[in-house]
């Protein structure tokens, strides 16, 4: 029932004019949150790697109203993708296809993705397709097949577990040799595309997983190029140390080497765990999410954490 809570307060224009200005919930968000700049994040890339982990840098926000903002936000990832190239940094950037004019207009979408697309290969850098909510599934697995299909091999995309569908979409995107993050999902989606209970969420992750991992020994994309910018075909993105266990048995089970699979987390979660599967070898890539438009990833995680969520509430009330 919170989960439903706060995905709802993530869609709702007036909890956000509201919230975004209590000074405490700000400072809750900065936990998940690299910061509102550019430079915020790219500091924080600096210093994770440092460490021995790799990143990928994301843009905050989604639906974007008119082609004006499109191009806007267009040109901010042309704008880090420099950034990066020129700091020497292990990153690749995740977008979203509605920043870039989805749902106003597929082509002018695509025409967005493929101009990040050339400057990323440019640099020789991956561009992450993250998927957002089920009414937009099919249309941007479509736009990164075409993408891939023309010949640009720097694109990825995500799939969700909690969707009926997702078996069949790995297969296809592995077919076509397009590297795919796997996740749960973190929308609020109707029983009759989504599995409404955890644990069938749960077994469905491991399910993929075992998919994904068995297509690259089936293919042979073991640990992308090694430099930390293009990712192998498998990305494991969780926090739940059962499914990253399961991960670590299934590359045993299929005799296929550490680098062949990608541990991804979110910024500001399990940095433990992070910094353990770095320790033994494993490829760890933090999503480090930046820019003012912070609210509705901010209730996404709420949503997810129940930790989180009571100390929120109590600042609530106290206002």
């Amino acid at each position: 029932m919170l989960r439903a809570f706060f995905i709802f307060l993530s869609k709702a224009d007036w909890a956000q004019r509201i919230i975004t200005n209590w000074k405490f919930a700000w400072r809750m968000a900065s936990r998940f949150i690299a910061g509102e700049t550019q430079e915020d994040a790219l500091d924080v890339v600096r210093q994770l790697n440092q460490q021995g982990i790799l990143a990928t840098l994301d843009h905050l926000g989604e639906n974007t109203e008119d082609q004006k903002a499109a191009e806007q936000f267009t040109n901010d990832v042309l704008s880090v993708l420099a950034a990066i190239h020129t700091a020497g940094l292990k990153s690749n950037v995740s977008i979203k296809l509605s920043q870039l004019g989805l749902v106003l207009d597929p082509e002018m979408a695509y025409a967005n993705l493929t101009r990040i697309l050339d400057r990323a290969r440019q640099y020789q850098n991956f561009i992450r397709v993250d998927m957002e909510d089920s009414t937009l599934t099919e249309i941007t697995l479509e736009l990164v097949s075409r993408a891939k299909a023309a010949g640009y091999d720097n694109v990825g995309t995500v799939i969700q577990s909690y969707l009926y569908r997702s078996e069949d979409d790995i297969r296809q995107l592995a077919q076509k040799g397009i590297k795919v993050r796997l996740v749960k999902g973190a929308y609020k989606e109707p029983s009759s595309v989504a599995y409404p209970k955890k644990a069938d969420v749960d077994a469905a992750f491991d399910r993929l997983t075992k998919l994904l991992l068995s297509k690259e020994a089936e293919i042979g994309f073991y640990g992308g190029s090694g430099d930390g910018l293009f990712p192998p075909l498998a990305a494991v993105a969780s926090h739940d140390v059962k499914r990253i266990r399961f991960a670590r048995e299934m590359l045993k089970q299929l005799d296929l080497p550490e680098k062949s699979v990608e541990f991804q987390f979110l910024y500001g979660i399990r940095r433990d765990l992070q910094q353990e599967l770095n320790r033994l070898g494993y490829p760890v890539r933090v999503y480090v999410p930046y820019g003012t438009h912070w609210y509705p990833y901010y209730m996404r995680r709420l949503a997810e954490r129940p930790s989180n969520v009571w100390f929120f509430i109590s600042n609530f009330f106290q206002k």
